[in-house]
């Protein structure tokens, strides 16, 4: 795209109330996403002209010319990555969301954290981030955003491939990856072993435990467990307060919240996998 080319982002056609309420808000808290994405060509006059003023006072180095020019590509490359989240972030927005409940401390950290963003696909990341924040305030909090802007792309393609093997056990204990073996191929195959999951642990996206693992406490005698729309009823032994070993990782608070928005695909005969591994609590009518 040439710099006379381009386009506001007010200019995307009729816009529903909800997108253009975000547009307003995110313009409010950090100012100027409803300028016109000829903000290169407009700011490289300006700038230009400042230099021309200023030559009449001062002597201005090339290297202080340099500097200048440097500041202004900058700038505008910058522009051009909020503008795009907030753009892609559209598509997400919900009938019912509440950008004009956002707080505006965290819109003014999201896009300072954001805005060296110029990857496609990491671009949709932080505008899903922005979007399920605008659907339901308070959803990503602060640290899940500052933690998501020391992701690089294949950190951020690697939680996703975790994410493949996450199974939802209720309202308590909703999002957690099954992870029985690291050692198991059905894991290796993915990337998922030993040194990614202390990778992903570091990063503060999981909590793994290679040895003991985790269990869950206090679960009634009927559980269902889902995966990608499928259920699994399980019985457990007694008629409360049973213990189920769930494997080596759980999600930290901020993977659970970057969770919510990974676009996943299930992992072939994962189901079966772990229905197998949990057989001695089927009831009969599922143990085939």
């Amino acid at each position: 795209m040439t710099e006379d080319n381009s386009i506001s982002i007010v200019n995307l056609g009729k816009l529903s109330k909800p997108a253009d309420t975000l547009i307003k808000k995110v313009s409010t808290a950090i100012g100027g996403i409803l300028a016109p994405w000829q903000i290169k060509r407009v700011a490289k006059a300006q700038a230009e002209a400042n230099l021309i003023g200023a030559n009449n006072e001062i002597e201005i180095t090339e290297l202080q010319r340099r500097a200048m020019h440097r500041f202004v590509e900058e700038e505008a490359k910058r522009q051009e990555n909020m503008e795009e989240i907030t753009k892609k972030s559209l598509t997400y927005l919900h009938d019912d969301s509440s950008p004009d409940q956002m707080d505006d401390d965290w819109v003014t950290n999201f896009f300072d954290k954001s805005r060296i963003i110029s990857d496609d696909d990491m671009q949709i990341i932080w505008s899903q981030v922005l979007s399920g924040e605008a659907n339901s305030p308070g959803s990503f909090s602060k640290r899940t955003v500052n933690l998501l802007s020391d992701l690089d792309k294949k950190d951020a393609e690697l939680f996703q491939t975790l994410c493949r093997f996450v199974w939802d056990l209720g309202s308590n204990h909703s999002l957690i990856p099954l992870v029985f073996d690291m050692n198991d191929e059905v894991y290796n195959e993915l990337g998922i072993n030993f040194e990614s999951l202390t990778h992903l642990d570091s990063l503060g996206l999981v909590n793994f435990h290679g040895l003991a693992g985790f269990k869950l406490y206090g679960l009634p005698q009927n559980l269902k467990a889902k995966y990608y729309g499928q259920d699994l009823i399980l019985r457990l032994p007694k008629d409360s307060d049973n213990v189920l070993q769930i494997g080596s990782v759980l999600l930290s608070q901020a993977g659970k919240e970057l969770a919510n928005i990974a676009y996943t695909t299930p992992v072939n005969d994962f189901f079966d996998f772990v229905k197998l591994k949990w057989n001695g609590f089927l009831p009969t009518s599922q143990e085939k």
